[in-house]
């Protein structure tokens, strides 16, 4: 069975009714405008299909966006990502597309909120941090936020889904590098000393790192949707359904924290208000609704960061040599399947195909190394021609279309290994690209060298590193609108905080952190490019002749690049040099475990580049 879908999810014929019904339920609540994010509970960037009430109430499927829902209007909010996504998938009669970074809600409603206004939310889908600048702008027009105790589109949304109840497993030592207790105790120090007694850990990936757990209630990220209260004193409190817990992972947990249902937490809280503890929450990931139950409760909030997020960020050695191996099997996969997809004639498979042989052939090295492919980390991004140029383009049988001679095929995936998670893109030519393609693919393998070259000193952050990555494009003309890279988890989620390369990234670059390396180019109708691999912070080495020690980046992806679409004379002798190296020791690696035939294909596509 395929970890990926093909179907037509929304249709945007449904947003009108489903929008009129909301209005009246709007009415009915006493509200002029509410806010509909695409979050749940936990603030997490992947949600059950409970949780998609953006979606279905829009048709808009993408990861990041907010609708603002008025008696008169209605704007969807999303980043450069997806400006051309939501045009395809929204009625744009009815929504108008807005800035989620450049003027995201908060902003326009600083602007535009009417005197009187009352701004609905469900305080559960919005952060603390978050919360307080609604209130700020809609104070400054006269308008005032109303947190609602019910949201608004599950009283209309009828048949929605159940929250999920996937299983919960135990992700054992051997591959986390370290036991529940020793992380539990360090949490628990963190903890005493941002001045709490105790924290609610509310994102999912905190959860699965401290307790050494993996679950499965959103797609393709191995989470188990709960919470947790830490406590100073050891008395930890786990708040799953117990329908997810099978003997082995309740007997697992038991041994480090008291079990509860998830309704229990409310409670919980109450109670520790009653013994005046003081109660951690991270502003910028837990929702406003827990602030809430504290204080009303007489209790005291700490803000503090959430204590689990950098040391799962900073991944130990164990996890480290874990992805190591888990881009192996990867890379045999990529470029088997890259190989495949050389022989093939033009407009003779199409996007559909290409997605399912690349995960097949996922499985098959997953089998071939005797660690199974768990999942996919996201649904592949499988784009030809024009549909490449959609940044997070999903296909579905309703916009596939051929791999057609002289178009630019751009894939980007990922799997799900208990060892590690993956996400390469490569952008490959089928038939005989354009001078205009090479000289646009060149300079995007040119933001990648950049980055994969770099030497930094510590104390870097992402923003600090990010132009490194767009030089050649800004000498070119030209950009693309999304950030260079983002964090990856250790058999956790693709998309993994606090540190990303882009020009919001503000946390430092610390050893052991995961992240991509993604410049890309996109023509809007015509073509799409993007190149990507994940590389991981080395320890800082002193360099010949220098006085400061400096950080550099070790590359995990071992795939080759497309060597028809580079112009050798675009690149300089030190990036021609990377990446010879980098292709020699693509072959080196990956031959051991191809068969003749593929590491003959091999040869040629990671050879030396000619002039």
């Amino acid at each position: 069975m395929m970890f990926q879908t093909f179907d037509v999810q929304t249709d945007p014929s449904h947003a009108a009714p489903r929008i009129a019904r909301l209005r009246q339920a709007m009415l009915q609540a006493g509200v002029d405008a509410f806010l509909v994010p695409r979050a749940d509970e936990h603030q997490g960037e992947y949600v059950p299909a409970r949780a998609e009430r953006l979606k279905w109430l829009t048709g808009f499927t993408g990861s990041a966006g907010m609708a603002l829902i008025m008696t008169d209007r209605a704007i969807l909010f999303v980043d450069g990502r997806y400006t051309l996504q939501a045009r395809t998938q929204c009625d744009v009669e009815l929504f108008e597309i807005g800035d989620l970074v450049g003027n995201p809600p908060v902003k326009w409603l600083e602007a535009h909120a009417r005197k009187g206004w009352r701004v609905g939310i469900d305080p559960w889908l919005h952060t603390i941090a978050e919360v307080r600048k609604l209130e700020k702008a809609a104070t400054k027009q006269g308008a005032t936020l109303v947190p609602l105790h019910e949201n608004l589109v599950d009283r209309i949304w009828q048949d929605q889904p159940a929250a999920p109840l996937g299983r919960v497993d135990v992700h054992p030592d051997c591959l986390a590098g370290q036991s529940v207790a020793e992380k539990l105790a360090a949490l628990a120090g963190a903890i005493e000393t941002a001045g709490a007694s105790h924290c609610v850990l509310t994102d999912p990936s905190s959860l699965a790192w401290a307790f050494n757990i993996r679950g499965c209630d959103v797609e393709h990220t191995p989470l188990a949707l709960g919470f947790a209260i830490l406590a100073v004193d050891g008395a930890h409190r786990l708040f799953l359904d117990p329908a997810k817990l099978s003997a082995e992972s309740r007997a697992h947990l038991e041994n480090h924290a008291k079990l509860s249902a998830p309704d229990d937490l409310a409670p919980a809280l109450v109670e520790l208000c009653s013994h005046a503890a003081a109660i951690g929450l991270d502003p910028a990931l837990a929702a406003d609704r827990l602030r809430g139950l504290i204080e009303e409760a007489g209790g005291s909030v700490v803000e503090m960061a959430d204590p689990a997020q950098l040391p799962r960020a900073t991944k130990n050695a164990t996890e480290i040599e874990g992805a190591r191996r888990a881009h192996l099997r990867d890379g045999v996969a990529v470029t088997r399947f890259l190989r495949w997809l050389d022989l093939q004639e033009p407009g003779s498979i199409d996007e559909i195909g290409a997605a399912t042989r690349l995960e097949d052939c996922r499985r098959a090295a997953g089998e071939a190394f005797q660690e199974p492919l768990r999942e996919i980390a996201f649904d592949t991004i499988s784009g030809a021609g024009p549909n490449g140029a959609i940044i997070h383009y999903r296909v579905t049988t309703g916009t596939n279309r051929a791999l057609g001679a002289g178009e630019l095929y751009l894939v980007d995936s990922g799997g799900q290994y208990r060892d590690g998670t993956t996400d390469i893109t490569r952008t490959v030519a089928i038939g005989k690209p354009s001078a205009e393609m090479r000289a646009r693919y060149t300079t995007v393998l040119k933001g990648l060298i950049a980055i994969s070259t770099l030497r930094f000193p510590e104390g870097t952050r992402g923003r600090d590193i990010d132009a490194f990555a767009r030089r050649a494009h800004w000498q070119a003309g030209i950009d693309y609108a999304h950030g260079t890279g983002h964090g990856v988890g250790s058999f956790l989620s693709v998309h993994e905080g606090p540190q990303r390369i882009s020009r919001m990234g503000e946390h430092k670059l610390l050893p052991g952190m995961i992240v991509s390396n993604e410049p890309g180019y996109y023509k809007e109708g015509a073509y799409g490019i993007r190149l990507e691999n994940l590389i991981v912070v080395e320890e800082a080495r002193e360099i010949e002749g220098g006085d400061t020690a400096m950080h550099g980046f070790e590359t995990l992806t071992l795939a080759p690049f497309d060597r028809r679409l580079i112009d050798p004379a675009m690149l300089d002798g030190w990036e021609r040099n990377w990446l010879d190296a980098y292709h020699a020791r693509v072959l080196d690696v990956l031959s051991p475990h191809i068969d003749p035939d593929e590491r003959q294909w091999l040869e040629k596509a990671a050879a030396p580049l000619a002039d």
